[in-house]
């Protein structure tokens, strides 16, 4: 083996990390926010979490990405501690499908059929195809399955180059000499512990022990203490993603570290121990990528199965290594942390900006009140939830704006720009919260007092406005295109019914029956009614065109006016929010 031989590895090793980043990354992208929704469902089943994880990690091919995420959400107040346990535990289990796809390679045989199972024979057509999608198709969707092909056939091209450049240690004494010393299984469990540490991918450094398998110089007893060490190697994703975060996630990488080093503790003395007893013929046998996928395999499902029972006390422990400080846990505003899965960050964006809408609806209920009956301490509120709305909008969207530079799907794109969209129209109509809030405070210092007409008339129009912030933010945060579509024959009967309160108003003024500073009071409570109608309209025009990229904002508001439905809607609305007669 010389230099150049060297060179290949590192450049095998080099491909196979590509590869596997760029297929995991594509297969997070296409799985988009439904990861955290199904977390979100998890209930304090420990089968059920186990079950998840697995899949999961399956999916996504990383349990390096998947203990992240975990962090995230801890760290951000979405799961709570005890429902990442049995998601840890699956993690180990579904990151074995990487090294049992690897362990194809090794297939030998003169058949076709058989031959066609050898990734490096089939992964080429894969990365054909993929190319073919990413370069031919339009849609992003396909586009995202040409990058998991061509991403799984670079990694296993790098499984290649590593193979043909260790083959030649076979032939060397020296390399058989230095393979002796890892029948040491505490230095085995190092080795394997510190390379994956390293390199910081699990099936990156079973994939190198598979390749030097393929020598015939690797038997079982150096093979089972380095799989063992490369399980607590993982760890260290983990680890570093807990630095900044609040104890309850730190505990989450704790309880990682945690059931790995017991699961290998416990493996060790039991194997090792039943080894002096009755002498394992096997662990002299020279093994092969498939039997290091089949030890990898049940060395994660053992130790799964051992500890599964004792989650509780993993969490026990947990706690007690990271005691808590008799503080009120804090919680992430949108952890960047679930930026590595854009999909998660998406979802999680969805939830706060629901937060949002919900708080900005309050508001406006709030400053409704205060028209009815002014109170000082519902004036604080308003004020206060202004503060928060601002700080939603200036995280929020930094924090989409962050999103939409890492590889996100076409849908979740969507997503976005509805967001960024909304956002804005909720903070606008917590600033006429805020408006209508200091108009209250004007009637109540200057004492005016409405007619009783006007008074009617205010309370309709309310009402009116009332239910048009109701549909629409109930579109909104359930993503509802029927519900949406309701919204603009509402906001049409808001300014109808604002275009005659203002006509009524100008005739009481000339007969006398109105002043001019009543009337400058009247005209900003219109404005802000209206203007909150206008935003009610955007919101639900968001929700509209995520679903129907197609649709022009301006020719949907122009066409819709002539929809049948939308002049019965109108018709109907009208009837029920209608101003009573003029008196005399």
């Amino acid at each position: 083996m010389d230099i150049f031989s060297v060179f290949t590895l590192c450049g095998g090793l080099a491909f196979f990390l590509f590869g596997m980043n760029t297929m995991s990354k594509s297969l997070e992208k296409m799985a988009g926010g439904k990861l955290e929704r199904i977390l979100k469902k998890m209930t304090s089943n420990p089968i059920k979490s186990l079950l998840l994880g697995a899949g999961i990690t399956i999916a996504i091919q990383s349990s390096s990405a998947m203990t992240v995420m975990l962090v995230g959400l801890v760290n951000s107040g979405v799961m709570e501690l005890n429902q990442t346990i049995g998601v840890i535990m699956g993690s180990n289990i579904g990151t074995t499908l990487t090294a049992w796809i690897l362990s194809l390679s090794g297939i030998e045989s003169e058949s076709v059929f058989i031959k066609m199972l050898k990734p490096e024979n089939f992964s080429p057509l894969f990365a054909l195809a993929g190319v073919i999608l990413i370069m031919g198709s339009r849609k992003q969707r396909r586009r995202d399955i040409g990058r998991i092909l061509v991403g799984f056939s670079i990694l296993m091209y790098g499984m290649e180059l590593m193979g043909d450049a260790v083959s030649p240690l076979a032939d060397m004494p020296q390399f058989s000499s230095m393979l002796t010393a890892f029948e040491n299984p505490l230095l085995g469990v190092l080795v394997g512990t510190v390379f994956t540490g390293i390199i910081q991918s699990s099936a990156a450094s079973v994939g190198i022990l598979q390749a030097l398998a393929l020598t015939g110089s690797i038997t079982y007893g150096m093979a089972i203490p380095i799989i063992m060490g490369q399980n607590i190697g993982t760890c260290v994703t983990a680890l570093i993603s807990s630095i900044g975060v609040n104890r309850n996630a730190k505990r989450v990488s704790i309880i990682h570290i945690s059931f790995n080093v017991i699961g290998t503790a416990v493996f060790l003395v039991i194997f090792y121990g039943g080894n002096l007893l009755f002498d394992f013929q096997f662990m002299k046998a020279v093994t092969s990528p498939v039997g290091i996928a089949f030890c990898h395999t049940v060395f994660n499902v053992c130790t799964t199965l051992m500890l599964l029972p004792f989650s509780r006390q993993l969490e026990q422990l947990a706690r007690r290594v990271v005691p808590s400080d008799g503080k009120s846990e804090q919680y992430a505003f949108l952890d960047p942390r679930l930026l590595r899965t854009p999909g998660v960050a998406i979802s999680e964006s969805v939830s706060t900006a629901n937060e949002m809408g919900a708080l900005a609806h309050k508001n406006l209920l709030l400053a409704f009140q205060q028209i009815d009956s002014y109170d000082e301490a519902r004036e604080q509120e308003i004020l206060e939830n202004e503060d928060k709305l601002d700080t939603y909008e200036d995280h929020l969207t930094s924090y989409l704006v962050q999103i939409s530079q890492h590889g996100v799907s076409m849908d979740d794109i969507h997503t976005v720009s509805r967001l960024l969209h909304a956002i804005g129209d909720f903070e606008r109509i917590g600033d006429h919260a805020l408006n209508l809030q200091e108009s209250a405070q004007e009637i109540r210092d200057k004492q005016i007092q409405f007619s009783a007409s006007a008074q009617v008339e205010l309370k309709i129009v309310m009402d009116a406005v009332r239910e048009t912030m109701e549909v629409a933010f109930s579109s909104f945060q359930g993503d509802d295109v029927v519900s949406a579509r309701n919204v603009e024959p509402l906001e049409e009967t808001v300014d109808q019914l604002i275009e005659e309160i203002r006509n009524r108003h100008i005739r009481r003024l000339q007969s006398g029956t109105c002043t001019i500073q009543l009337g400058f009071v009247l005209s900003d409570l219109l404005t802000n009614f209206e203007r909150v109608s206008d935003h009610c309209s955007n919101i639900a025009l968001c929700v509209i065109e995520e679903h129907d990229a197609d649709v022009d904002r301006h020719t949907y508001l122009h066409d819709i006016k002539s929809d049948p439905s939308f002049v019965e809607n109108l018709r109907r609305n009208l009837k029920k929010y209608m101003l009573p007669p003029v008196q005399g």
